[in-house]
């Protein structure tokens, strides 16, 4: 199967590899978050599939949502979207190389698993932006981090890279550049060579309530960036990126 933004194929006896397609940052937009989804539930209904890898092509895996070029998007909309990646019932190993910023770093945390290199980097920059974090981070930063970690992550918008991003529990697993998809690969390969039935029943346990934790966090999340939207701050965190400079914000 394959789209315009989105490709699925099959890696093995029973992988299948979901990946986004817009080079170099993969920004992504309601229409690609559907299209992950969608990818999903066609792994999940296939009869094949026990284990998903999430990739992309580029440079970077996700930029999060470009907001530049997504003025006017239907956030509300975007988040109904990313709720489906949630309730999806295959394991998720997310192959992030580059940058995983914003949203795209929200992505990243809603696969199960991540694998990373040295030169990765995670960054859930809102607070940077003068902007509140969303994606449901609120609910997946402190599940793979902790609490504290988690704040200090949201709070101060910092970038890690891979080696700490592995000490936090970012990710699960380091790979060389070249071999960052074949591991991630290999590792959705030890998860598909479990019993099936077993690893969809503990994995279901696992996440009871996850789905509706992650849907009262977005409804949050949203209603918060819906009040920081119009603010003097966050007008001036877009300006400062794409200026590549420190922002300067003024609390209004």
């Amino acid at each position: 199967m394959s789209g315009t933004d989105v490709t699925v194929e099959q890696a093995g006896a029973h992988v299948g590899v979901v990946r986004l397609n817009r080079p170099p940052n993969n920004y992504f937009d309601t229409a690609l978050i559907v299209g992950v989804a969608e990818a999903y539930e066609a792994l999940d209904s296939s009869g094949w599939c026990r284990a998903i890898v999430l990739g992309s092509e580029g440079r970077h895996f996700c930029a999060g949502l470009d907001f530049s070029a997504n003025a006017g998007q239907d956030i509300a909309a975007l988040y109904r979207a990313a709720l489906r990646l949630f309730a999806a019932p295959l394991p998720v190993v997310a192959a992030v190389q580059g940058a995983a910023i914003g949203g795209g770093c929200g992505l990243a945390l809603s696969a199960d698993f991540r694998v990373a290199t040295a030169q990765s980097r995670f960054s859930a920059n809102f607070s940077r932006l003068g902007f509140h974090h969303g994606f449901a981070l609120t609910v997946t930063l402190p599940a793979a981090v902790g609490s504290q970690a988690a704040a200090d992550l949201l709070l101060s918008g910092r970038r890690v890279r891979g080696e700490q991003a592995l000490a936090l529990g970012l990710c699960d697993r380091l790979a060389g550049e070249d071999d960052l998809l074949a591991d991630a690969i290999a590792y959705a390969g030890e998860l598909a060579a479990a019993g099936p039935l077993a690893v969809r029943s503990i994995r279901a346990t696992l996440r009871t309530g996850l789905v509706e934790e992650a849907r009262l966090a977005m409804e949050h999340e949203y209603a918060e960036q819906t009040r920081l939207r119009d603010t003097a701050d966050f007008a001036e965190g877009l300006r400062a990126a794409a200026e590549m400079r420190d922002p300067v914000f003024r609390g209004e």
